[in-house]
């Protein structure tokens, strides 16, 4: 009967029927969206329970963050913007001769493909894909200043701008191309390696290719070069065989990642020392941030549930030991899986995640001062990767796990036994992007002669 009222009501009066409905309609969204956010308040993210034993406690993923960020990043982005506008070189900061001769390729030592096949052959330049000229680009960039390498809609990329320059090189077929479909007069640039947002390149390598005669090397190394002074650099320029891919045909890539130390760190800690490992209790010590960074935050470390930590925690870390444990991974071939992020489900197992290092080192540096800067270099830990691959963001995440791992006075295999993890919150999150640096890609075999750090 009521059902039957309603129907007549609704027939009479159909626009409070409809008021009624809305109100109802927005009662139960307000009661869904309350529940939800009851739900995100109350969740938990629990901190991955370590079977290995270590002389400290690990810090959790949060304290892990607050850790990698609380120190003097600006200057190390200060460093990257000098060496990519020329004011300094790396051997400018290791001051050795290794790095002034041999550290990083140039193009007098090619792959013998490019070096034989720069000049067109004759017999094959007729048509198709062996008629176009393919140059070899090599690009510095200051990884802050723009929004990593892949080209995203508006959003200021490497990709982009250099594929802006590229576009006045173009062929009349691809530019009549572009023009019908209606998009902008671009070249198309092919890389070594993608770098996330903030990840500085000195010697990223990257090509395009033309069916036009007239395109010189030193056209385009004025075109880039005049689009973004200061922000990015060409190295060089070069006509190469028609057969080189910068990513396919590279052998291994180097990268370096320079973590600056705060007043105190790189000592060895005891545990009954009350100086090195202290109790984590509420204070007034909370970090602020200033300039981008946070001040004092290492006093307060936070637990994953949002309280304070009352259990002790490391608070220093020793470059020696974070060497002993990079040490262990080199000449293996290895599954990174747990120390890659943002990959695909079908990636996490099998050859796709694994990778190969050559060479892994870590020392103690300091950067060059300012020229108008009397006082001392800031110090710094300098770690240096090279491999024949790289997962996205893995020497973000192996870097903070080293340091979580040796601040927590893990065995020399603790990263070993991380491969085997089946969660990757067992590795730190990712440490910084301002600390790392593309530093070079090379096309022969790795000479551990050539590494920055002996």
């Amino acid at each position: 009967m009521r059902t039957v009222i309603s129907i007549m009501l609704s027939l009479c009066f159909p626009t409070e029927v409809a008021r009624v409905a809305a109100a109802a309609a927005g009662k139960a969204f307000r009661r869904l969206s309350m529940e939800s956010q009851s739900r995100a308040e109350k969740k938990v993210y629990v901190h991955y329970n370590h079977t290995d034993s270590c002389k400290f406690a690990r810090w959790t993923a949060k304290e892990s963050y607050e850790f990698m960020r609380a120190r003097p990043w600006q200057d190390v982005v200060d460093f990257y913007s000098d060496i990519v506008s020329g004011r300094l070189t790396l051997s400018d900061f290791f001051g050795t001769e290794r790095t002034r001769t041999s550290s990083i390729h140039n193009d007098e030592n090619e792959i013998p493909e490019v070096e034989a096949g720069s000049v067109a052959n004759e017999d094959r330049a007729g048509s198709g894909r062996w008629a176009r000229a393919n140059f070899k680009i090599v690009v510095s960039y200051h990884g802050p200043s723009f929004d990593g390498w892949q080209k995203q809609p508006d959003l200021n990329t490497v990709q982009g701008l250099v594929e802006k320059c590229l576009g006045s090189f173009v062929d009349e077929k691809r530019a009549k191309l572009l023009k019908e479909k209606c998009k902008p007069l671009e070249g198309c640039a092919l890389v070594a390696g993608r770098t996330d947002k903030g990840v500085t390149a000195l010697q990223q390598v990257c090509s395009f290719y033309t069916w036009r005669k007239d395109v010189k090397p030193s056209d385009i190394e004025d075109a880039i070069n005049s689009a973004a002074p200061g922000k990015i650099r060409v190295i060089s320029v070069s006509q190469v065989s028609r057969v080189f891919h910068p990513n396919f045909s590279a052998k291994w890539r180097r990268y370096l990642y320079i973590f600056p130390l705060n007043d105190g760190e790189n000592r060895e800690q005891s545990i009954d020392s009350e100086v090195e490992v202290e109790n984590f209790h509420t204070s007034n010590n909370v970090g602020k941030q200033s300039n981008g960074c946070y001040e004092n935050i290492e006093n307060l470390l936070i637990n994953d549930e949002g309280g304070f930590g009352s259990h002790e925690k490391p608070r220093n870390f020793t470059i020696c030991r974070v060497n002993l444990l990079l040490q262990r991974l080199e000449g293996k071939l290895l599954s990174y899986k747990t120390f890659a992020r943002d990959t695909k489900a079908s990636r996490n197992i099998g050859p796709p995640t694994e990778c190969f290092i050559y060479h892994a080192r870590a020392t103690e540096a300091t950067l060059p001062c300012p020229v108008n800067d009397h006082g001392e270099g800031r110090k710094v830990m300098c770690v240096e990767l090279v491999a024949n691959r790289f997962l996205r963001k893995m020497v973000r995440v192996l870097v903070a796990t080293l340091v979580r791992e040796a601040a927590a006075g893990a065995d020399e295999d603790a990263l070993l036994k991380l491969m085997d993890a089946t969660c990757r919150r067992a590795t730190a999150p990712p440490a910084p992007p301002e600390g790392l640096c593309l530093v070079d890609v090379g096309y022969t075999n790795f000479d551990p002669q050539n590494s920055l750090i002996p």
